[in-house]
């Protein structure tokens, strides 16, 4: 004989309730945040996969974060770099004019010019530190201000303060990349020539100021020579910032496409299939009116009713 309760009935109907709201609770979280789950307890079996997709995707944005870094450094770098080429080019130009008209008139004028325009490449400044300065960013690589100190000083070596401490940047795995040049790198050269015409200006053969004599002539051609050599190396190093560029650009578009791979892997174990979402919290909603109209209908009936 079978038997049944009213206490059965009515709490086999209150279990049901509970579970079509709980579906629906799960439902209705997928629909408004369109994941399968909001923590990797709710993703099981496939939590593990997960966390390795989000380390890599946390590893390659810090490559990413890296390489932006890197690309504005060199921007930088580029724009002292072509101050300093001009600089050079200026002095050229004023020697170059000077031999051409026979007269030095405004050269060392226009050097003085040119050798702040130099000074002040050699210490640009990205981000509060100095570019050229190696570790010693707080320190300016260059502390002399005019050519008048570059003659004093013991020598040129002397005039620069930068350490040995080139900068380099991991911008992939197993690709770190020397993108930093040093002060006495890139100025020693030029900075050698203008102490050498400024202390031959205030020597036994100067000044310079205005018709050359040809002993003066010579000497200016002589340093025309030395000045292409130093454009040159300036010019060089120019180029390789242009091409370091050129590969952190492509290396970040590598990590874009890397990005964008990863987070269609993670979306298609993470993102909620929106149709079957909706229709399992209608679903849901459905199993719970039909679970309350059957505890309100066991409210008001009694087995009671049907003993005699």
């Amino acid at each position: 004989m079978t038997r049944v309760s009213t206490y059965g009935n009515y709490q086999s109907a209150l279990l049901d309730l509970m579970a079509a709201q709980t579906r629906g609770a799960e439902a209705q979280e997928r629909v408004s945040t369109q994941k399968n789950a909001t923590d990797l307890v709710g993703f099981g079996r496939q939590s593990e996969t997960l966390t390795a997709l989000k380390a890599a995707q946390s590893r390659i944005q810090g490559f990413m974060d890296t390489s932006d870094a890197v690309t504005a450094r060199l921007t930088t770098q580029d724009i002292a770099l072509n101050q300093v080429v001009d600089g050079i080019a200026g002095i050229r130009s004023s020697v170059g004019n000077a031999l051409a008209t026979d007269s030095a008139g405004s050269l060392m004028l226009e050097l003085e010019g040119m050798f702040q325009s130099v000074r002040g490449g050699l210490n640009m400044r990205h981000q509060g530190g100095y570019l050229f300065a190696g570790a010693k960013t707080n320190v300016p690589p260059i502390d002399i201000s005019n050519l008048s100190e570059l003659q004093a000083a013991p020598s040129v070596a002397s005039i620069f303060h930068n350490d040995t401490l080139r900068t380099a940047s991991r911008v992939a795995e197993g690709t770190t990349l020397q993108t930093g040049f040093l002060a006495n790198d890139v100025g020693a050269e030029v900075m050698e020539i203008m102490r050498d015409i400024q202390t031959y200006h205030t020597g036994a053969n100067g000044p310079l100021t205005g018709k050359l004599n040809e002993t003066q002539k010579t000497f200016l051609t002589a340093q025309l020579a030395r000045l292409d050599q130093a454009s040159t190396g300036a010019i060089d190093k120019t180029a390789t910032t242009g091409a370091l560029a050129q590969q952190v650009k492509n290396v970040t578009t590598s990590h874009k496409a890397q990005i964008g791979s990863l987070d269609e892997l993670v979306s298609n174990r993470t993102d909620a299939d929106m149709a079957k979402a909706v229709t399992d919290l209608q679903l849901s909603q459905v199993a719970i009116q039909a679970s309350a109209q059957v505890i309100n209908q066991l409210r008001q009936v009694s087995l009671l009713n049907f003993l005699g």
